[in-house]
């Protein structure tokens, strides 16, 4: 690494540890000035391009501590000013556009690391900012407007092409299967008998309740589908009508708003769970259809083996729970169903030995962890399986002795 920032400078630089902070304290001499360079060990970067006045301007490339490319692109004054790209540990582009005051600022892309389009768009100040669409790996998830990088006036959709959720500029989530009340308004808790509708105005949920949650007896429906009969010319309908499949999704007794005494169907009226008691194996579902958690539960909450799917179907996590949260071994799965993660849990967070991989699927490290947080001794390596550190890790961060 010394080396490296050697190759940076032609005047004579007298290197020296500083144990504070971590930081490695970089000298440089010249024949009328003395300049003082602190670079973090944690996370610097270093530049390769032309100074002005000791500063970054122009054109030039920024890399990690393990010499990968994380930048290029214009700058002023030191910081990203024009245009610019940003990359992926496997080399691919992981943004292109225009940066202002070190920020995204402008128009830009984003895409998935294996070079897929995942957003495109305005930023103000690094955020998403203006008219934009983000995409699936091959498909629209978004198309409208953001502001300050939250979704704001534009429609959502599944990986199937159905609308999921539609914002109107009220920054508050608009889903079309958020619960609407026939008698009261949904910021009200309710109590008693009631029935929740989507935005169509179809039921989804008839039953009781106990402080505006699902409580006693009631039936769940899945998302209501709009089916034709009738006659076709060329493809297109030219005569019939339209009615509502409702089909059931749950019936039986509901605890706090869980499911715990009844039987669960598909799609096709065919059952795929009993629940008794709150024991058993159970199937949950995400608004928009989509397998959320299937897994046993024991006195109504999550308890054995289970697995958890994201909004697209597609598996999260697999592994052990207690009293509704991971516990035992289990697996963590990225977006793309790349694993991630594998090791030992304890009240939902990463407790003892563990491993995280990189989008390869080459081992990044393997050690302890405590309530979430590296913790212990660990190892960590590079992007193509090459051990670059060895040691303790107190509280996440990794402890360098000189």
């Amino acid at each position: 690494m010394l080396d490296l920032i050697k190759s940076h400078y032609i005047t004579k630089i007298v290197f020296s540890y500083a144990n504070e902070g971590q930081k490695l304290k970089i000298v440089k001499y010249t024949k009328n000035l003395q300049k003082d360079i602190d670079i973090s060990l944690l996370n610097y970067k270093l530049f390769k391009g032309k100074y002005i006045k000791y500063e970054t301007n122009i054109i030039g490339k920024e890399f990690d501590k393990y010499d990968k490319l994380i930048f290029e692109g214009e700058y002023l004054h030191g910081e990203r000013n024009g245009k610019g790209k940003e990359y992926y540990y496997n080399g691919m582009i992981e943004f292109e556009g225009e940066y202002k005051n070190g920020k995204k600022n402008g128009k830009g892309k984003e895409f998935y690391d294996k070079g897929k389009l995942k957003f495109e768009g305005e930023y103000l100040d690094g955020k998403r900012n203006g008219k934009g669409k983000e995409y699936y790996l091959d498909k629209i998830k978004f198309e409208g407007e953001y502001k300050n990088g939250n979704k704001f006036i534009g429609i959502e959709y599944d990986d199937s092409g159905n609308i999921i959720k539609k914002f109107d500029g009220t920054e508050k989530d608009n889903s079309l299967y958020n619960y609407v009340f026939n008698n009261e308004t949904s910021n009200k808790k309710r109590n008693g008998k009631d029935k929740e509708y989507n935005l169509n105005g179809n039921l989804i949920y008839e039953g009781e309740y106990l402080n505006g949650e699902r409580h006693g007896s009631g039936k769940e429906y899945y998302k209501e589908k709009l089916k034709f009969e009738g006659d076709y010319l060329y493809g297109s309908k030219i005569k019939g009508k339209f009615y509502i499949n409702e089909k059931l999704r749950y019936e039986g007794e509901y605890l706090y708003d869980k499911f715990y005494n009844g039987t669960g169907y598909d799609e096709n009226g065919n059952i795929i769970f009993e629940l008794r008691n709150g024991n058993g194996k159970v199937i949950e579902y995400y608004d928009n259809g989509k397998k959320k958690f299937e897994g046993e539960y024991l006195n109504g909450k999550k308890t054995g083996k289970g697995k958890e799917y994201n909004e697209s179907g597609r598996l999260a996590f697999e592994g052990e729970y207690l009293d509704g949260k991971r516990k035992g071994t289990g697996k963590e799965y990225d977006y793309s169903g790349r694993l991630r993660f594998e090791g030992e849990y304890l009240n939902g967070e990463k407790n003892g030995k563990g491993k995280e991989y990189n989008y390869s699927g080459r081992l990044r490290f393997e050690g302890e962890y405590l309530n979430g947080k590296k913790y212990g001794h660990g190892k960590e390596y590079d992007y193509n399986g090459k051990l670059i550190y060895e040691g303790e890790y107190p509280n996440g961060r990794k402890d360098y002795y000189y």
